[in-house]
């Protein structure tokens, strides 16, 4: 048998990769009773060398550890913010329920949102109410027209907080002559389908309030801010 013969044959005889991958998938328990081989097989490593099956699969257990502890404290962080949100918005509804009268319950309102939530800018548009009384506690009326409704579409007819970066209509709207300074902001429709108004948060940092942000904090104080002025 010449030597090419031998090769061939030898080639012939040998599996392919793909049946080795085969072979290995069917039978889990095949390094069991081998551990030695996991030693010898030898795999490629960012470094440029060659490093053991069992050290590679260590690095990727770290690696795997690494990200489950990014994972987790980016969990806990949440938490952190959602307690601290849970116990601001506690301290507003104790202040809002102490209130007596519209005018003070604006006041409180305005304080709070600025001083414990950071907005730059609030803006209350009330609906249903008598125009004076709303003007003189430092309110607007929320005109009940084509123009109003087609600016918040969206608002009106899911009855959910509108967050972002709002058109230049939206914002000249909600907030007169603050708007050119603002950045981001958030409608919220207070009462059903905003039956009582709107408010608007706004702030001077573009991401601020985004579209992609949880807005139960946001809908909770509609309805809050919907029961108060029912009764104010």
């Amino acid at each position: 048998m010449t030597t090419t013969q031998a090769s061939t044959t030898r080639s012939d005889t040998e599996p392919a990769p793909q049946q080795v991958a085969d072979y290995l998938r069917n039978n889990p328990d095949f390094f069991e009773q081998r551990a030695e081989l996991l030693e010898e097989l030898r795999l490629p490593h960012a470094s440029g060398q060659a490093v053991s099956l069992v050290e590679r699969q260590i690095q990727l257990l770290r690696e795997q550890n690494s990200e489950l502890k990014a994972r987790l404290l980016e969990l806990v962080d949440v938490a952190r913010d959602n307690d601290r949100l849970n116990e601001r918005m506690h301290r507003l509804t104790l202040e809002l329920l102490k209130t007596d009268g519209l005018p003070a319950l604006l006041d409180t309102l305005n304080d709070h949102l600025r001083r414990e939530f950071r907005a730059d800018a609030v803006a209350l548009h009330l609906s249903g109410r008598d125009e004076a009384q709303v003007r003189e506690a430092g309110a607007r009326m929320l005109p009940d027209d084509e123009a109003t409704r087609n600016l918040f579409e969206s608002l009106f007819s899911t009855g959910r907080p509108l967050c972002g970066r709002l058109k230049k209509a939206q914002l000249e709207h909600l907030f007169g002559d603050q708007a050119a300074a603002l950045e981001s902001a958030a409608v919220v429709p207070l009462g059903e389908k905003a039956g009582r108004g709107l408010l608007a948060i706004g702030s001077c940092e573009s991401i601020r309030f985004h579209p992609g942000m949880g807005t139960l904090f946001l809908s909770n104080l509609g309805e809050l801010l919907g029961q108060l002025l029912a009764s104010r």
